[in-house]
C-alpha cells in the first residue's frame, strides 16, 4: 500500500473550503451521463457534499464515498444522514487498492484527486479495473500553473512557488489538469472525452471568500507545516504570503481564475 502525503492536509481551513463544493460547480461535464439506479464510486470523496449530491441523482442506485481520513468520512456520513440520503455509504480506503471486485460500478468518480498522487496512472488503472464494461470513469483535477490573477501581487508569486515545491516535494503533479488525457490513455482508456472548466472568484462575496480560505491554509494547515519543515520558507514569509491574499481580497478589480482539465472514459 503506498503511503502519500496529501499537500493541503485536514486543517478546518481545508475541510470547510471543500465542504461547499457541489456537484453542479464540480462535476457538470459528469452530470448528463448520471441516471438512476447507477452504481457509484467517488474516490476521495473528502466532507462529502459533491457525494451528496451524486446520490441523490442516481438513486436507489448504491454510493460509496472513500477517503483515507476517518475524521472527514465522519462528517461526510453526517451530512449525508442530515439530507436525508439512504443510498450513500463512506468507507476508508486506498485509491492503488480498492476494495471492490473487478466490474462493479457504473460510475467511478473523483474530483481534484489525481494530482494528490504520486503515480495517477496505477490510479486510473484501478479504478478503471473495478468500473463495469461501458461504465464511466470521470476525474477532475486543477491545473496550479494555469492559474491566473490580478492585481499581480508577488505575494501571490510567492504562494504559488511555495505550493508548487510543496506539492512536487510530494511526488505529486499540481499542474494535473494538463496531464489527465495523457494519464487516462497510459492507463489503457481509449473512448475519452476530454474538456474544461473555470472557477472564478471575482466578485466581493467570492474574493472575500477565497482569500480568507486561502490566507488560514497559508499559516495554518499542512502548507505552513511543510513549507516551514522543508526550508521553503520561514514564518515571516508566511505572514507576508497570506497577507497578499487578504490584500488580493480587498481588491475592488479582483480576479483570480482556476482552470480545471477534466476527462470522461468509458471502460472498453
Amino acid at each position: 500500500m503506498k503511503h502519500e502525503v496529501y499537500s493541503h492536509g485536514h486543517h478546518r481551513s481545508v475541510v470547510n473550503a471543500h465542504a461547499v463544493r457541489t456537484a453542479a460547480d464540480c462535476a457538470a461535464y459528469l452530470l448528463p451521463h448520471l441516471k438512476p439506479g447507477m452504481a457509484l464510486l467517488d474516490v476521495g470523496c473528502g466532507p462529502g457534499s459533491i457525494t451528496a449530491d451524486l446520490a441523490e441523482l442516481v438513486a436507489p442506485g448504491e454510493v460509496i464515498g472513500l477517503d483515507r481520513s476517518e475524521d472527514v468520512l465522519e462528517q461526510a456520513a453526517e451530512l449525508a444522514a442530515l439530507r436525508g440520503i439512504e443510498n450513500a455509504t463512506f468507507a476508508s480506503g486506498n485509491i492503488y487498492d480498492l476494495e471492490y471486485d473487478d466490474d462493479t460500478f457504473d460510475v467511478v468518480h473523483a474530483h481534484q484527486v489525481l494530482q494528490h498522487l504520486a503515480d495517477p496512472v496505477a490510479a486510473l488503472y484501478e479504478m478503471r479495473r473495478v468500473a463495469k464494461p461501458g461504465g464511466i470513469i470521470a476525474v477532475r483535477d486543477a491545473d496550479f500553473h494555469g492559474m491566473s490573477w490580478y492585481p499581480a501581487l508577488p505575494e501571490l508569486d510567492d504562494w504559488m512557488e511555495t505550493y508548487q515545491q510543496i506539492a512536487r516535494g510530494n511526488q505529486a503533479e499540481p499542474d494535473a489538469g494538463r496531464h489527465l488525457l495523457s494519464w487516462a490513455l497510459a492507463a489503457g482508456l481509449r473512448d475519452i472525452t476530454p474538456s474544461s472548466s473555470n472557477w472564478l472568484y471575482a466578485t466581493e462575496e467570492k474574493r472575500a471568500w477565497q482569500g480568507t480560505v486561502w490566507s488560514e491554509r497559508v499559516l495554518h494547515s499542512a502548507y505552513a507545516e511543510q513549507a516551514l519543515e522543508r526550508g521553503i520558507t520561514d514564518q515571516a514569509g508566511l505572514e507576508r504570503i497570506a497577507q497578499g491574499w487578504r490584500d488580493w481580497a480587498k481588491a475592488p478589480d479582483g480576479w483570480f481564475l482556476i482552470p480545471n482539465g477534466e476527462i470522461l472514459a468509458r471502460k472498453p
